[in-house]
């Protein structure tokens, strides 16, 4: 099973803050270690480094308010100090605080362009090699190989991760358009089933009907006026289903009356027509806007989980609950029907509800589910549930 994106999100974000993290281990340890030596070193290197640690979390705090100039200005101060740092520290506290130019490297790639990122890690290769030269007492590779492999390798790793989160975007937003055309294919082949069910058949009928009466309009007019009253009869029928289906495809006024009210008037709907069993609605929670997209989807929804209810299940009670909760809202549908095993296979059904693995379809496009349990003999309960609460996307650091 594909990762979740909140789980992505989380790995995103884990990967962003651990270069910030080395960073703010290094400095908190110089400054421990400064303190315990508690020399004239302590407080003429000791301030700058608070300084450095303080305008280091601040940039990444106010990043977007920094803007295209004043990121790069930023990150320059953070080098100068950072330089003027390990050319005075002694070479028992500089050894430890040269690591400093992995994180400083990683916010480097944030910078705009491409030339401005290759320009800063040279430069602070450039200063690491420096101060490594005058910690050995002169060029030693065994010295600088490893600070700068590890800077080379946490760089390379920044960038394919950013890569990776590219393309999976990318990836979803494809595979978004895909699912979106499967759903309006899913909506017309829903649509053609039900034209074929009900008004083509139905015409047929009656057509067949009114050329019997034609048949028997001089011989047996009596006969013929009942067939023409059969007629009559189901043409009322007929453009009640038509209206139904009309209502269908007609987007809900939920801007205006939100998504409790459109609830409400299709289980009054439902709960007035002939022979339907009695529909109760309830709220839990505290109610809370839900998105137009979401609420469409959940009245969608529930107007199947209705139908198969109404059609299929020969309930006498139905119980419609809508629940908000924290950052997610449910329609729950419970009837007292005759229930069926949800693990085995469902026979196909003719009629206006939109099956189940069509409303889990639709569910899913919008990372919501639709959980159902049912019994043999003891009703259905359904419940569809769309999460409300904005996606933040990661980003930043």
């Amino acid at each position: 099973m594909p990762p979740s994106r909140s789980a992505l999100s989380r790995l995103s974000l884990s990967a962003r803050h651990l270069p910030h993290l080395v960073f703010l281990i290094v400095v908190v340890g110089t400054l421990a270690r400064l303190f315990t030596l508690h020399t004239w070193l302590c407080w003429t290197v000791a301030p700058p480094i608070v300084v450095l640690a303080l305008a280091y979390v601040g940039g990444l705090v106010r990043w977007n308010r920094l803007g295209t100039r004043g990121r790069p200005a930023w990150l320059g101060v953070l080098l100068l100090l950072w330089g003027w740092i390990c050319w005075v520290l002694p070479p028992g506290l500089a050894t430890g605080y040269v690591w400093l130019a992995v994180p400083l490297a990683v916010v480097a790639q944030r910078m705009p362009g491409r030339r401005m990122p290759l320009a800063v890690l040279c430069v602070t290769t450039t200063l690491l090699v420096a101060t490594l030269t005058r910690i050995g007492g002169g060029f030693d590779l065994e010295l600088v190989a490893p600070p700068i492999a590890a800077v080379c390798a946490t760089v390379a790793l920044h960038r394919t991760q950013e890569r990776l989160m590219r393309e999976l975007t990318a990836t979803r937003g494809e595979l978004a358009v895909q699912q979106r055309a499967a759903g309006r294919l899913s909506e017309r082949a829903r649509l053609a089933r039900d034209l074929h069910d009900t008004l083509a058949q139905e015409i047929a009928g009656s057509r067949m009907l009114l050329q019997a009466a034609e048949r028997d309009w001089e011989r047996r007019p009596d006969a013929a006026r009942r067939q023409v009253r059969a007629v009559v009869d189901a043409l009322g029928t007929h453009l009640a289903e038509t209206r139904g289906i009309i209502h269908d495809l007609t987007p809900p006024g939920l801007e205006r009356d939100g998504l409790e009210t459109a609830l409400h008037e299709l289980c009054a709907r439902t709960d007035a027509a002939p022979g339907a069993p009695a529909v109760s609605i309830s709220t839990q929670g505290e109610p809370r806007p839900v998105p137009d997209d979401r609420a469409v989807a959940l009245l969608r929804v529930t107007r199947g989980l209705l139908a198969n209810a109404c059609e299929h299940a020969r309930a006498t009670q139905v119980r419609v609950t809508l629940h908000h909760a924290d950052g997610a809202v449910a329609v729950e549908v419970c009837d007292d029907g005759t229930g069926f095993d949800p693990a085995a296979a469902l026979p196909e059904r003719k009629g206006r509800g939109f099956g189940l693995a069509a409303a889990r379809h639709r569910l899913a496009e919008l990372e919501g589910t639709l959980i159902v349990d049912g019994v043999p003999g003891r009703g259905t309960r359904a419940r569809a549930t769309v999460p409300v609460r904005a996606h933040v996307p990661a980003g930043s650091a």
